[in-house]
């Protein structure tokens, strides 16, 4: 605001919806926050409503939903499933299920992501701290994903399950004619395609010992 900034997109996430039953989740829907993550994504979502409202910054949250793809680290306690997974099959590790992978998950590649980011800056949409979904509006198990991950590298793959991780979500699923009509979002890669070049950039990450 000091600077005299038009216009902030702000990365919010899927995680505000909780583990509300109804899908697809919806942005008119209650938020229900089951983790620390994501009442601060929540917060944060109100913060700059707030400065739309009170100083006339142009502002938008975008709530993604499960982003992934190159670049995306497989480490640390709440790395994403997917690098995760593709990581262990890479290595020859069993894959390490919370659960017993029947949940479902609404994957969104990041150049869906990217894309995203770019319409919100640009559209001539004046933005009041709306808030959207961004995703691929189409859900999966964790079961289906790891066959898929056996699919393209060509081998059975060692799954384990373990018991779920208390916060987690059960189902997730975006309804995204929100974003398709304040900004013109629609996904430009279906999940299934994401898959093989993520694949590829953490073989090569493998490969120099990373």
């Amino acid at each position: 605001r000091r600077l005299g900034v038009r216009r902030l997109v702000f990365a919010a996430s899927s995680s505000a919806y909780g583990d509300t039953p109804t899908l697809p989740k919806r942005e008119d829907m209650p938020p229900a926050p089951m983790s620390p993550y994501a009442v601060t994504k929540l917060t944060c979502e109100h913060y700059v409503r707030v400065f739309s409202e009170l100083y006339g910054l142009e502002t938008i949250s975008l709530r993604y939903f499960n982003v992934f793809g190159p670049n995306q680290l497989p480490d640390g306690a709440y790395a994403a499933a997917i690098p995760r997974f593709i990581k262990a099959a890479l290595t020859g590790a069993p894959i390490q299920i919370f659960g017993d992978g029947e949940q479902t998950r609404d994957f969104c590649f990041v150049d869906n992501a990217v894309h995203a980011n770019l319409l919100a800056a640009d559209t001539k949409t004046e933005l009041r701290g709306q808030v959207v979904n961004i995703a691929g509006g189409r859900r999966i198990t964790l079961n289906e994903l790891v066959r898929e991950i056996g699919r393209v590298l060509g081998k059975p793959l060692d799954v384990r399950h373990v018991d779920p991780r208390p916060g987690d979500i059960r189902h997730s699923l975006a309804d995204i004619s929100k974003a398709k009509e304040l900004i013109g979002y629609e996904p430009l890669v279906r999940w299934e395609e994401g898959i093989k070049p993520t694949i590829e950039f953490l073989r090569d990450l493998l490969d120099k010992g990373l």
